[in-house]
């Protein structure tokens, strides 16, 4: 017998000490004879006065306390609600708790009796368990192995969640058309979560994978009694702040804890929480708990996320997709602009064939030009007769001295402006030769010539380095060329040709015939093929498939087609783009 500061069958001794029979022979062995009755002790006695106490090993007494606890108790019935339930375990074990508004009794369903049970325990069911008392020595804890389950109905926390979502619906708040779709790509990210946890570890790890992106964290309490208020305050303060201000406003905000029981996650269930997410000008992506985890703020949120992580990757894009994507839009403009100027070409090349042709624009001015050549003679020979003839009026009335008056005074006016300038001259050459003679005489013809060293090697270098550009430019310039020479023979309608296809046209309009239902019977047709062209009479489309018929059907009878001629490159066929 041990003796133990414990209750037993719910009395105490008045020493405050207790009997607990049921140890095996090894205990009482170790234990002095004076034990073998119940031991008084005074309260006023110090702790390790009593030299006669048995000494225990742990596993010894952990041992004592669960064959205690099963004898006392042994096969008993519980009622309690189910909370913290996640599933069988991969062992296929079941744990969770059985809880009611004042205690809590952690719970486990082997693997066996789990596969056997008729009512499967889910979060938040009201129960009643049949099973044994026992204690897990590992953890120094107490719990009931059940046996046994049936439904004992809805727990309380339950009641007033669904109570709490049918007023919330009512009202609105979980209507989709009242949802703000997401950001594309957010400049800030506002955090809503506790700052030592490993959810805002692994949230910041999926921004750095994927899109660096400016995060502002709010620290709150994720749960307890404060929880609901600190999250509350925390996404109205998020939306109080203002652009530009020295705290940036977030453009998508995210609330995010990790997985825990219902009674964890019960802050965020309270209507405060709520109406705060609900009034929220921002959006707001709710990332509470596991998948299988579920509050009233992921319903009212714009976004329920499954888990923290998988929040941060929908709050960013990924930037290799973007670059993708990016990619794919340039490719997709490019093709598009190749066809525009491929069809912007078709159509000119369709409207210079509406053209009149450059001899019928000519002809009538031509002929007018050359009505107004012969014209040109004589008016020249009458223009020179009417000129000589006023010529000649003109002569008689003029006189050799006025011409020479103009010219004497030209000439002094000239003598005097070339002494003015000569003197001018010379004043202004003194004053410079002067000058030139004081700056000379400071100057040494040293330091042009190293200049001019310097520049002749500068020169030298230049022209080097010139003559390697020039040569790496006409690499570039020839590899450019020959690339897009390939890439012409690629595109040409001539490797078309080549590859047995073949171009069918009107022989007396070269236009192109593209559908059968253009061709009457009796047209004469031009084939276009990779060697030459070959002339061909038309007697009339055929019947849906009666171009692969096999050698019994009869073959129409054409007319004898002229022998190949060389191929010659036509201006008006199908070109390449280059």
């Amino acid at each position: 017998m041990i003796a133990l500061d414990i209750w037993a069958n719910g009395r105490v001794p008045a020493g405050g000490w207790c009997i607990i029979p049921g140890q095996n022979e090894e205990l009482k062995r170790r234990m002095p004879p004076e034990t073998d009755r119940p031991v008084e002790k005074s309260r006023s006695q110090a702790p390790g006065a009593a030299g006669n106490a048995p000494e225990f090993t742990v596993s010894e007494l952990a041992g004592a306390i669960k064959r205690a606890l099963e004898d006392g108790f042994g096969y008993v019935r519980l009622r309690g609600e189910i909370s913290g339930y996640r599933g069988p375990h991969a062992s296929g074990h079941a744990y969770f708790a059985l809880k009611d508004d004042k205690a809590k009794i952690e719970a486990v369903i082997w693997r066996g009796s789990f596969s056997k049970m008729r009512v499967k325990p889910e979060e938040g069911m009201e129960v009643i368990a049949h099973g044994r008392i026992t204690t897990f020595p590992g953890s120094s804890k107490y719990q009931i192995v059940i046996e046994q389950m049936e439904p004992a109905g809805l727990g309380a926390l339950m009641a007033m969640l669904e109570e709490r979502k049918r007023r919330f619906a009512a009202e609105g708040l979980f209507d989709e058309a009242r949802k703000r779709p997401r950001p594309f790509l957010p400049r800030v990210i506002g955090i809503i979560t506790s700052p030592t946890g490993a959810v805002i570890r692994d949230m910041l790890a999926g921004f750095s994978e994927r899109f660096p992106a400016h995060v502002v964290v709010w620290p709150v309490r994720v749960q307890g009694e404060t929880c609901a208020g600190e999250v509350a305050a925390a996404i109205r303060g998020f939306n109080a702040l203002e652009p530009g201000g020295a705290v940036p406003r977030p453009d998508v905000l995210i609330v995010a804890r990790g997985g825990g029981s219902l009674e964890d996650l019960w802050g965020f269930n309270e209507e405060i929480v709520v109406r705060a997410a609900a009034a929220s000008a921002i959006p707001l992506i709710s990332a509470v708990g596991h998948e299988t985890d579920w509050t009233l703020i992921d319903l009212v949120a714009d976004a329920r996320a499954p888990t923290p992580t998988k929040a941060a990757e929908w709050a960013v894009p990924r930037y290799s997709e973007l670059i993708e994507q990016v990619a794919k839009f340039e490719l997709r403009h490019r093709v598009a602009l190749r066809r525009l100027v491929e069809g912007q070409r078709a159509h000119w090349r369709a409207a210079a064939r509406g053209l009149p042709r450059r001899e019928d624009l000519l002809a009538l001015p031509r002929q007018r030009f050359d009505a107004v050549e012969r014209r040109l003679g004589r008016a020249l020979v009458a223009n020179t007769r009417a000129h000589h003839l006023r010529h000649a009026r003109v002569s008689s009335r003029l006189s050799p001295r006025l011409v020479a008056v103009v010219v004497t005074r030209a000439r002094d006016r000239m003598g005097a402006t070339a002494r003015a300038a000569s003197e001018a001259l010379a004043r202004s050459s003194s004053q410079r030769r002067t000058r030139l003679e004081r700056i000379g005489g400071r100057l040494s013809p040293h330091a042009l010539a190293a200049r001019i060293v310097r520049l002749g090697e500068r020169a030298g270098e230049l022209s080097a380095r010139a003559a390697r550009a020039f040569a790496n430019t006409t690499v570039a310039h020839r590899r450019r060329l020959d690339s897009s020479a390939k890439l012409a023979r690629s595109l040409s309608h001539e490797s078309v040709l080549a590859r047995g296809f073949a171009i069918v046209r009107r022989s007396d309009t070269g236009a192109t015939v593209r559908r059968a239902g253009d061709v009457a019977a009796g047209d004469r047709l031009s084939i276009e093929l990779a060697d030459g062209a070959l002339g061909a009479l038309a007697e009339g489309p055929l019947a849906r498939g009666a171009a692969g018929a096999g050698p019994e059907s009869a073959a129409p009878e054409t007319a004898p087609t002229p022998a190949p001629r060389p191929r010659r490159h036509r201006d008006s066929g199908q070109g390449s783009l280059f």
